[in-house]
């Protein structure tokens, strides 16, 4: 028997190790699922609970050296047997040529399997028998996949580090990629600026350009036409003083081009408060 541990952890119990016993009577293998930090005594009730209960008590069992097992496994499965271990750790000359010859008992058996095998192989792996045209594809494609791959890169390379084909005087764009300063959403700018004319080339892939300052914005008066009529009129705080604004609207347009201006701002002012007024005073009178 032997302890394995360093395994993957598995099962409802994550265990990570695995007590080994071989047993020589029924040539079966028991593995008893455990963990690397179980101490000594879980071990012993391993053993008891799934080897004695069973097969019995052993006459014979083989471990390894182990300070664990010699101390502390068998001198704790004694003592819940009921009785107490008193032997040497030393390995009798006996004990110790008996698992070498059990070892070398279970080589044979392999090799007496094994070997009829080798007058078959083909049976056995029928891909044995192409194996030299099998190698020869697999380092074809290897080597095609390494040219496509070196192809790529010097592509790549030239189109990155390949001269320039503008000259002096050429109109071009400018890439607004890398420009940080640019407001809004960067999906709604454009792409490019420019035309901007070439003054010198600098190097392999820097030019001197010519930039224009922009064109000044005029202002358009918007000025929608001669006033109509007053609608309403409303009260506002405007600077710490109380102001009037009025609704206006114009002549030939539509109910969404009207304004809200202050008394000063509607032309011919005089007049169209004066009709606004007057009306507003009929209906009172009416009502």
């Amino acid at each position: 028997m032997d302890c394995v541990t360093g395994l993957v952890p598995g099962g409802k119990e994550n265990f990570n190790a695995c007590i080994v016993i071989f047993d020589r009577y029924s040539k079966s293998v028991r593995c008893l699922p455990c963990h690397k930090e179980d101490i000594a005594m879980d071990k012993a009730l391993l053993y008891c609970n799934n080897i004695i209960a069973t097969c019995r008590v052993a006459k014979i069992t083989i471990s390894d050296r182990d300070p664990k097992f010699t101390s502390e496994v068998w001198a704790n499965l004694y003592e819940i047997l009921g009785t107490k271990l008193e032997f040497s750790t030393a390995c009798p000359a006996s004990l110790k040529q008996d698992p070498e010859l059990y070892h070398s008992e279970i080589t044979l058996t392999g090799r007496k399997r094994v070997d009829p095998l080798k007058k078959n192989l083909l049976a056995i792996h029928p891909t044995a028998k192409d194996f030299h045209g099998i190698w020869r594809r697999a380092c074809d494609t290897a080597s095609k996949c390494v040219a496509e791959a070196q192809e790529y890169n010097k592509q790549r390379y030239y189109k990155i580090h390949m001269k320039p084909d503008f000259k002096e005087e050429d109109p071009v764009l400018v890439s607004t990629l890398n420009f940080n300063n640019l407001k809004g959403p960067k999906k709604m700018r454009d792409s490019f600026l420019g035309p901007f004319t070439i003054i010198a080339l600098i190097g392999t892939n820097s030019v001197q350009e010519r930039t224009s300052s922009p064109p000044e914005i005029v202002e358009v008066e918007d000025s929608p036409g001669p006033v109509k009529k007053i609608i309403k009129a409303t009260k506002i705080r405007l600077n710490g003083k109380d102001q009037r604004k009025y609704l206006v609207r114009f002549k030939n347009q539509t109910t969404d081009k009207d304004k809200w201006l202050v008394e000063d701002s509607i032309p011919d002012g005089n007049i169209y408060l004066g009709r606004f007024r007057a009306s507003k005073k009929t209906e009172k009178s009416h009502k």
